[in-house]
């Protein structure tokens, strides 16, 4: 679809990058071979996956746009799948036989939502940045409805028409369109206040203020200006800057902020140059953080609802996200939009585009 909607033979894609970071089946490992295959790209263009875990969509995106660059391509598809609902259990212990004794299974998806470096599950780390920004439970409440119902009002306006790609599935014996995100929910500042703490016993992040565990994909095709006109096409956008930062893995949340004070320094832009900003809310805690030091116009984040209310399919969010700033853009008329997102384990990833 995304060739399609660009104009372009799939036999011009010269590279391909896909994010994603949990493999449901072996085809899972070539992800981004597989899919640009099936979706008609000639065997002889070479593929990768690439894995920032919940940057890996937007890391799709940077990479492709260093090979353009570069001058490695003309034309790139970049994106990024994730299917959180399938995620495997794993057996480590059968793969050279279990003596005696009981088997564990590990759960690939916890494993994924767990830091790597034993800081708990990341629900804990928005904790540690709750605590360490002074965000209160009712702050994070509070923005959480408001992601529900901007992502409620834009269903009804129509906006997400045009983005989504209807999927057909098998419901029973009959076959339906899949067409409309199924994970916002209608609620209300009572009921997420009557939710309990999900990681702590006297915590303040609960099922309602935090993310989705979900399913999505995202694609984009990405081209050198000159070879977008000799090919007689009209981009709709170019990517003006990117940059990645590191932080303490304990509070991964805050990932956003040096990345975007990076992306900003190298750009000589300020915050203030964006109209659509899309800051990835894995958890209110941490983008209400974000927003408070980087000094974020609230009415300019997510204004069609977060992760909260859409959800966070991993590998392909960054994307995702990326394909609803574009969006948003030319609803508006705007100029310029910022991607960034906080990554588990302790990293911010952050990505400037303008309309042209």
């Amino acid at each position: 679809a995304a060739m399609a909607r660009a104009g372009i033979d799939p036999a011009m894609i010269e590279h391909v990058v896909f994010g994603n970071v949990i493999n449901t089946e072996p085809q899972d490992m070539y992800l981004g071979r597989v899919a640009a295959m099936q979706a008609g790209v000639p065997e002889s263009v070479p593929a990768m996956n690439v894995s920032r875990l919940c940057g890996s969509g937007a890391q799709a995106i940077v990479s492709s746009a260093q090979m353009l660059m570069l001058g490695d391509a003309d034309f790139a598809l970049a994106g990024g799948a994730e299917n959180m609902s399938r995620a495997p259990y794993i057996t480590p212990a059968a793969r050279w036989g279990q003596k005696m004794g009981d088997v564990k299974s590990m759960d690939m998806l916890l494993g994924t939502l767990n830091c790597p470096f034993g800081s708990g599950h990341m629900g804990v780390t928005a904790e540690n940045v709750a605590a360490e920004y002074g965000i209160s439970r009712e702050e994070q409440d509070a923005f959480a409805l408001e992601s529900q119902t901007r992502a409620a009002r834009a269903i009804e306006a129509g906006y997400f028409e045009e983005q989504i790609v209807p999927v057909e599935v098998k419901v029973r014996r009959e076959v339906v369109e899949f067409k409309v995100d199924e994970h916002p929910k209608a609620t209300s500042a009572e009921a997420l206040a009557g939710l309990r703490p999900a990681f702590q016993k006297d915590g303040t992040v609960t099922a309602g203020n935090a993310s989705g565990i979900n399913d999505g994909a995202a694609a984009l095709v990405l081209a050198r200006r000159g070879a977008a006109e000799k090919a007689g096409l009209e981009p709709i956008a170019r990517v003006i800057g990117y940059a990645h930062a590191g932080v303490a893995p304990n509070v991964m949340g805050i990932g956003p902020i040096p990345a975007v004070q990076n992306l900003l320094e190298r750009t000589g832009l300020s915050v203030d140059d964006f109209d659509v900003i899309e800051s990835n809310e894995a958890f209110a805690a941490q983008a209400l953080a974000v927003n408070k030091v980087l000094g974020l116009d609230p009415a300019k984040v997510n204004p069609n609802g977060g992760a909260i209310a859409l959800g966070h399919p991993v590998g392909a969010t960054g994307a995702l996200i990326t394909v609803k700033a574009l969006y948003e853009l030319e609803r508006i008329a705007g100029k310029r939009a910022l991607i960034t997102m906080c990554i588990g384990g302790g990293q911010g990833i952050a990505l400037a585009i303008e309309r042209v």
